[in-house]
């Protein structure tokens, strides 16, 4: 199957000329305490980021333009992208042909892909109306099988527009590996609701702790430790006991095995002691702030959850697409290293006035070298 459309070139090509052009680019500085902002169109900045950072950079999230055919304003109040105040200031224009910005992202793409470590990951956040074509490009530059979700984000309360149609509440975010069987993924979990809490742990203990009962064995007879007597008595035909029998014989003296009626053990699981529940691909409580600093800007929750799910201390993250700076805010606050890439003056404006940021060194791409680029 192949994605054609006007003027699309081979991916071969376009891999190419980017390693052809980083060559000639210049450098960047590579060296920085925590932070390093940079102004400039982000195709030209990411060419120069390839001499010193191909396959360094731990995470990547970009919040791209959505091709929305419309411009944006940045104002003292409310952000409004239908009908500015006079003394508003245009933040950045977001409107092209379909053909030529699905070429524009996907030259950024393959950069991305570059720059990303084997253990690395990208998460584009984008809408449903041209996230299915980036969807395509995306399996076609990071591969199918590096593709692990797509998240679906409720992003405002409910509309009740005039119009023909259902409310837009949600966008789309992708999340693909450059390697998958490598790929960053601390298993960050989300805290447990009180009606979860009553759903998952119904039962109460003697000093009314919550806690919930599972099976003391699993699928699959074994040979080994876990096949034999626990309390003697053999795991069930086709199981074999899930821990060792002198660990179930521990807990059981510790008062984390409760055995029913008809003599079945089962394993003792506190509410208190659980991390909370996994994250499923459906977010709810990430909602964008109503009066955003700048226009299109993200729940920074969301952000920080995102880093400390898909990088470590260690890691150095990237947002080619800045805007207002709350993906470096984010890797601030969570002790990572981060390069910001914005060409909106309004966008550089509103990452310096975030106290986080302040301090962080902000250098302007050099004119010189995107003319000859």
């Amino acid at each position: 199957m192949e994605f054609q459309y006007k003027d699309k070139r081979p991916l071969s090509e376009i891999r190419d000329d980017i390693l052809k052009a980083s060559r000639a680019a210049p450098d960047i500085p590579h060296h920085f305490a925590r932070g390093l902002v940079i102004t400039g169109d982000n195709c030209d900045v990411m060419l120069s980021l390839l001499k010193n950072f191909q396959g360094k950079i731990d995470l990547i999230y970009t919040d791209p333009p959505f091709n929305t055919q419309s411009s944006f304003y940045r104002g003292e109040g409310r952000v409004s992208t239908i009908s500015p105040a006079r003394s508003d200031r245009v933040a950045y224009s977001d409107s092209m042909p379909l053909e030529d910005y699905l070429e524009f992202m996907r030259i950024r793409l393959c950069l991305m892909q570059l720059l990303l470590s084997e253990r690395g990951s990208l998460y584009l956040h984008i809408d449903s109306r041209v996230g299915p074509y980036l969807r395509i490009i995306m399996d076609e530059v990071f591969g199918m099988d590096n593709f692990i979700n797509d998240i679906s984000r409720v992003k405002c309360n409910p509309k009740n527009f005039g119009r023909a149609g259902y409310g837009n509440q949600k966008d789309v975010i992708y999340f693909y590996a450059r390697n998958r069987e490598k790929v960053i993924f601390n298993s960050v979990t989300e805290p447990y609701s009180a009606a979860d809490l009553d759903r998952l742990f119904k039962k109460k203990d003697s000093r009314g702790r919550r806690y919930t009962t599972v099976p003391c064995h699993a699928p699959g007879e074994t040979s080994g430790e876990t096949g034999g007597l626990f309390r003697g008595m053999p795991p069930p035909t086709g199981r074999h006991w899930r821990y060792a029998p002198r660990v179930l014989e521990d807990m059981d003296d510790r008062g984390l095995i409760e055995w029913s009626k008809t003599g079945v053990p089962r394993i003792i699981k506190y509410a208190s002691d659980s991390s909370g529940k996994k994250m499923q691909d459906v977010w709810l409580n990430f909602k964008d702030p109503p009066y955003p600093c700048y226009p299109t800007e993200k729940n920074a929750e969301m952000l920080e959850t995102i880093i400390r799910q898909s990088s470590y201390e260690d890691s150095l993250v990237l947002d080619p697409f800045a805007g207002s700076g709350s993906l470096l805010r984010a890797a601030m606050i969570s002790g990572r290293r981060f390069i910001g890439i914005d060409s909106s003056p309004e966008a550089i404006k509103v990452m310096k006035e975030r106290p986080e940021l302040r301090d962080q060194e902000f250098r302007e791409f050099p004119a010189e070298a995107r003319q000859k680029q």
